[in-house]
């Protein structure tokens, strides 16, 4: 399958994605920069991590009124995959693309370390290579991490089934509501998570459970 990394000022994440993409599926993604509009025809459009723009105004908020986003936003629309980030999530959300926000983490603190999540959804396009329940490791760094929604909005994505993945047990290094370290929109084909699974995919990285989120994505899960 082919994919896509975007590219903008001040994300520092694109070629631990490009690297990770590439070692998953065989084929290097193209590169999409900020002013483009005219996006290729793939499969998988990732935002990756970092700090666009400086991270000024809000996370995201300049990064979500780039050209690029409305071409992203019209390719989500005919059932595109797009992935986000850390940074690219905050993007997404700001976008308008997935629900809620995310604020500064509860302890108003940078944090950077390992942490367990559990799949709580595995019957996604980004989760099908894990089990159900199954917990697995993956590094964060972010600022600006803790989810926050609305009452109403919280009970839509759980009855909904688009929370995919949650802050293990006594993990939860940002404060986010009900755990949520990830989430897909209503039709499943727009996921956004915090933690970094690119970081996570072979024994050089000490371990290698972010894979299955890219063999999922990329319809690899049998190679």
């Amino acid at each position: 399958m082919k994919s896509a990394v975007v590219q903008l000022p001040g994300l520092n994440r694109d070629r631990d994605m490009i690297a990770a993409l590439t070692n998953i599926s065989g084929k290097a993604p193209v590169t999409i920069w900020q002013t483009e509009t005219d996006i290729p025809d793939v499969d998988l459009i990732v935002i990756p991590g970092g700090f666009s723009y400086g991270d000024y105004l809000r996370c995201g908020a300049i990064a979500a009124r780039m050209p690029v986003m409305q071409a992203i936003k019209a390719k989500a629309a005919a059932g595109v995959k797009v992935l986000g980030v850390c940074n690219g999530f905050q993007i997404l959300v700001e976008a308008g693309l997935l629900p809620g926000a995310l604020m500064r983490n509860a302890s108003l603190k940078f944090v950077c370390k390992e942490i367990k999540l559990e799949v709580v959804n595995a019957n996604t396009d980004f989760s099908r290579a894990y089990e159900q329940g199954q917990i697995i490791r993956c590094p964060v760094a972010h600022h600006d991490g803790n989810y926050f929604a609305d009452a109403e909005t919280l009970q839509t994505i759980e009855d909904n089934g688009q929370v995919v993945f949650r802050y293990a047990a006594g993990t939860n290094p940002n404060g986010s509501v009900n755990d949520i370290a990830g989430i897909v929109n209503a039709r499943g084909n727009v996921l956004g998570m915090m933690p970094h699974p690119e970081n996570l995919i072979e024994a050089a990285h000490g371990g290698s459970d972010g894979r299955g989120l890219f063999a999922s994505a990329l319809d690899v899960i049998a190679a």
